[in-house]
C-alpha cells in the first residue's frame, strides 16, 4: 500500500531558465525536459519558474525586518518552496552565472532559505564549453544554499555544432542530446525519492 502511494506521487520539479531570452537554447532544453516527462517518465512533472518580474536584489526593498518582499519575489519564493526539486537551465555568462539566475537564487535564499535540503540538477547548452563553467560555478553556490545537486549524468551542450541541436525558436531538435536529458531527469527522480525517504 505505501509502495503503491509512493509511486503514485507526482514530484514537483521547478525549472529556471539563467537566460530571459524567449528563444534561448537553455530554455528550450526546459520545455523539452517538461515534454520527456509528459512522454515517459510517470511521477515527475516540470514547470517552469519565470524570473524575469523579479527586480535586482536590493534589500532596501525588504520589510518587516528581512521577512517581507516586493510582491514578484513573495510569488517567487512561494514557488521555490512549494517545489519537491530543482532543474536548472544555466547559460554561461563570462564564464560564469548568468546574473538572472543569481538574482533569483539571492531572493530566494533571504530570510528563510527556501532552497535549503532540496535536490537539483542543471543541463546548460552554450558555446565551446556548452556552458560548463556556468554549471560548475552554480555548484559552488549551491553549497551554501545547502542544495543537493545530482553528479551524473552531466549535460553541457554545445549548440552551435553541426548538425543543429536547437531550431530558430531554441527547440531542442537533436534525439541523442533528448535522451541525455532523459537520463538526467530519472536521476534527479531517483535522487529525489532517496532524499524524502531519508
Amino acid at each position: 500500500m505505501e509502495a503503491a502511494a509512493a509511486s503514485a506521487r507526482v514530484l514537483r520539479v521547478a525549472a529556471i531558465c539563467g537566460s530571459l531570452r524567449k528563444a534561448s537554447f537553455n530554455r528550450g532544453l526546459l520545455r523539452a525536459a517538461a515534454e520527456v516527462c509528459e512522454d515517459s517518465i510517470p511521477g515527475l512533472r516540470v514547470d517552469e519558474l519565470d524570473i524575469s518580474d523579479l527586480p535586482l536584489i536590493n534589500t532596501d526593498l525588504e520589510t518587516g525586518g528581512g521577512t517581507g518582499f516586493p510582491p514578484a519575489v513573495e510569488a517567487f519564493r512561494a514557488k521555490v518552496c512549494q517545489a519537491d526539486c530543482f532543474l536548472f537551465g544555466a547559460p554561461e555568462y563570462n564564464y560564469s552565472i548568468a546574473t538572472p539566475l543569481k538574482n533569483a537564487l539571492d531572493w530566494a535564499s533571504r530570510g528563510k532559505n527556501c532552497w535549503a535540503d532540496k535536490p537539483a540538477a542543471i543541463v546548460s547548452a552554450g558555446g565551446g564549453f556548452g556552458g560548463g563553467r556556468s554549471q560548475y560555478h552554480l555548484r559552488q553556490v549551491g553549497v551554501f544554499l545547502d542544495l543537493h545537486f545530482i553528479n551524473k549524468p552531466e549535460l553541457c551542450v554545445q549548440a552551435f555544432q553541426q548538425p543543429p541541436k536547437f531550431d530558430s525558436d531554441g527547440n531542442l531538435i537533436d534525439a541523442e542530446i533528448r535522451e541525455r536529458l532523459k537520463q538526467v531527469l530519472l536521476s534527479l527522480q531517483a535522487f529525489t525519492l532517496r532524499l524524502q525517504k531519508d
